[in-house]
């Protein structure tokens, strides 16, 4: 089975290279052709255009960084739309808005195209590791077909629902993330403040009650003063608006998120290409 994957940044190189350590044959592009040269040295194929991909491919991925560069990438005139063949499974992992899976999968299934919506979690180390969790929207059967595929990249794989219910998914997985790693920043910065052994600090946060992947995998990157982005603090900010938006067609508040898009919106001003975890320099310096 022939694979694309458009989009070679911090999440898909991981990604492509799991798909290549399988065994799979892999076609790629990204907008900037250097940002691939990791996954070419690999054995990845580069292609020119996104069709390219797609018209050598039966499994076309993307992963692109905001809803306006999936919607490009997939209906311009040399977009993934325009290589498919007929039977072909196209599937975004961006994570985008619920709106435009559902309309990408309707313009899809006009076209004969079997399409997915699959945001995933698990920041860079899942990628890498070949451990994320992957939110599936779309037909069971389409699942069926590329759950083989999608184990060659992540451990936790469910099929959320119809069109769009992948990306609610994320969404409602991305409010949890914004709020663990809101309340690692503060807890690091009392105990910074009170004196205590960051160290020692950890290791019991991450035993106890107040343990979170945040905390396991963020909290030694800022102790380390390492503020790399695994996850970009402007994409959580992009998520968290998102979020608010579905919500407010949903008519319900979420409260929490509504802080947490102020306070990424104010990190990302200045910290928007570094990593979550960049949210504690609000409050305090950890270097």
């Amino acid at each position: 089975m022939k694979i694309g994957f458009i989009g070679t940044g911090v999440m898909g190189t991981g990604i492509i290279n799991n798909f290549l350590t399988a065994g799979y044959q892999v076609t790629v592009f990204n907008r900037t052709q250097s940002k691939a040269e990791n996954v070419i040295s690999h054995g990845a194929v580069w292609a020119d255009t996104p069709a390219d991909v797609a018209r050598a491919s039966d499994i076309t991925f993307t992963m692109v960084g905001y809803p306006k560069d999936v919607e490009d990438v997939w209906t311009r005139a040399d977009g993934v739309f325009a290589g498919a063949k007929s039977g072909d499974i196209l599937v975004d992992m961006t994570t985008s808005t619920p709106k435009l899976a559902e309309q990408l999968a309707q313009k899809g299934d006009k076209l004969g195209f079997q399409v997915l919506d699959a945001p995933v979690s698990g920041g860079d180390i899942g990628a890498k590791n070949g451990t994320l969790s992957i939110m599936v929207g779309g037909a069971a059967t389409t699942f069926e077909q590329i759950l083989p595929v999608l184990q060659a990249v992540g451990k936790q794989i469910v099929l959320a629902g119809s069109a769009g219910k992948g990306q609610h998914m994320k969404m409602s997985n991305n409010i949890g993330v914004a709020a663990t790693v809101m309340t690692m920043a503060e807890s690091m910065v009392y105990a910074k403040a009170a004196g205590l052994n960051m160290t020692d600090a950890y290791n019991v946060w991450r035993s106890g009650a107040a343990g979170s992947w945040s905390v396991t995998n963020y909290m030694p990157r800022v102790m380390n003063g390492d503020f790399a982005a695994g996850f970009y603090a402007k994409h959580l900010l992009k998520d968290l608006r998102i979020a608010l938006d579905a919500a407010a067609d949903m008519q319900i508040d979420l409260p929490g998120a509504k802080l947490a898009e102020k306070l990424f919106a104010q990190l990302s001003q200045e910290h928007g290409d570094e990593g979550v975890q960049a949210i504690v320099k609000l409050w305090s310096e950890f270097q």
